[in-house]
């Protein structure tokens, strides 16, 4: 047996060196570690169950509304070092922060050795990936310290490839290796190592993918993410007024929430889970007791949602480009010759409804950039024709649920509630496994269009 004392609370453990426990893998975020009083609050949850074994920590949130949070200090103090100016004062301001985390904790612990490091390196221009990562550094080192864990540094154990993509291979067995020995451990989220040696980051919130990615390694039984909401809710609450919770959702299904603006959970966290059918628990670090929402794998036929649907989603700055030409559907290559133009110009589809002589190509306008005449200029040249002309200021809104195929009626439902707000469908999409419905409307009517499909479904079925 191995004896364990954790600091924080005095107690000893015992755990057998065999690895039959039911292993769970927790990420918490920054909102759940902004100060000592969040800190403490994850240590008592990762405490109250051993089977929470290994620690994925983000760099401390912002404490309050106007706060700025560490991460961008620390861009912030990496831009002055880069441009040679002295960046003296926001380092100083990063340090007083891990201080007071750690003063709050009352330990008797030190990163001035590490803050040292950080300002030789950044005196050096060791780039800005390396200086986004040390919050998560910092944090882990932290947390590891008040826990009694072992401190893994992400950059040993996640690797990058040449191109900028996760190089799954070395990553699982760098972490099977690393931790086959560690019935505890906390690993910094958020960063690895590059193909060069140094320092990368995932994107923004990539502390989610980190604590996926490591969930999938040591074949955890469930991934806890811990945040500062309960879980997804069926719409967001800055549009309906105290929304549903969602209980269990799919991996597909929230893939396609996700992509379109849910945001609880960083979209390429689902796959490292998803291929070893591990399932998903987001939790709230305020509210432990709340049940969260599970995400679970696509053939998990437990819990279908009581209210037909399981979510609405959408997002806005969106454009069409129109085209029409009689005969269309006889001129072979027509839709491969307008997406071969778009595709050369690096440009997306979201979607492209169509009919006989004409076809929509919905985009985001993000990726036109301006270029839109020149665009258009090469569709007209590559396939001439009649009638073109582009529709701007449309909003995409996405009804998703698996329980959707089950129910008739459910697209007739959409639009009677769309013709009740006086909303006009701009475009209409649904794939053959049913899973979700996409309605294309004008911006300004993006929010009430969500507010009336919410009402239809769950609203109503709550009366």
């Amino acid at each position: 047996m191995v004896i364990k004392k954790l600091k924080g609370d005095g107690r000893v453990r015992k755990h057998s060196c065999v690895k039959n426990m039911s292993l769970k893998v927790v990420k918490f975020g920054g909102s759940s570690l902004a100060d000592a009083g969040q800190m403490k609050k994850a240590a008592d949850i990762i405490k109250a169950d051993p089977n929470r074994r290994y620690v994925v920590p983000s760099a401390p949130g912002k404490r309050f509304s106007e706060d700025t949070k560490v991460t961008d200090l620390l861009y912030k103090c990496y831009e002055l070092a880069d441009k040679g100016e002295n960046f003296s004062d926001v380092l100083s301001e990063i340090h007083s922060r891990y201080r007071e985390i750690i003063s709050g904790l009352e330990m008797d612990f030190s990163i001035d050795e590490d803050i040292k490091t950080i300002e030789e390196n950044f005196k050096k221009r060791f780039g800005s990936n390396y200086a986004a990562s040390r919050g998560e550094y910092l944090n882990g080192k932290v947390l590891a310290a008040y826990l009694g864990f072992p401190f893994v540094d992400a950059a040993d154990v996640i690797f990058f490839c040449a191109d900028g993509s996760l190089n799954k291979e070395k990553t699982a067995e760098a972490l099977r290796n690393t931790l086959a020995d560690k019935e505890y451990a906390v690993i910094p989220g958020f960063y690895g190592c590059g193909a060069d040696g140094y320092v990368k980051t995932f994107s923004r919130g990539g502390s989610d993918v980190t604590g996926s990615i490591v969930a999938g390694a040591v074949k955890a039984s469930l991934y806890e993410n811990w945040t500062d909401v309960s879980g997804f809710l069926v719409a967001d609450p800055r549009i309906v007024k105290d929304p549903e919770s969602i209980k269990t959702i799919t991996y597909t299904e929230l893939r396609e929430l996700s992509y379109m603006g849910a945001s609880v959970l960083h979209e390429d966290a689902i796959f490292p889970v998803r291929s070893a059918g591990i399932p998903i628990n987001i939790k709230n670090t305020n509210d432990p007791s709340a049940p969260g929402t599970m995400i679970v794998p696509d053939s998990h036929e437990e819990e279908i949602s009581a209210y037909t649907i399981t979510g609405i989603a959408g997002k806005k700055n969106f454009s069409a480009i129109n085209l029409h030409k009689d005969m269309m559907n006889s001129q072979i290559g027509f839709c491969r010759d307008v997406l071969d133009v778009l595709a050369e110009n690096g440009i997306c589809i979201e979607h492209m409804p169509s009919s006989i002589d004409s076809m929509t190509v919905i985009i985001d306008n993000a990726h036109i950039k301006g270029n839109y005449d020149e665009i258009l200029t090469q569709i007209r040249k590559r396939v001439n024709p009649d009638d073109m002309y582009v529709e701007d200021g449309i909003a995409l809104v996405a009804v998703v649920g698996r329980g959707m195929c089950r129910t008739r009626g459910v697209a007739a439902r959409i639009f009677a509630a769309l013709a009740h707000a006086r909303i006009n469908a701009k475009m209409i999409d649904q794939g053959s496994s049913e899973l979700n419905v996409i309605i294309g409307v004008n911006e300004e009517d993006f929010e009430q269009a969500i507010r009336c499909i919410y009402d239809i479904f769950v609203t109503a079925a709550k009366d």
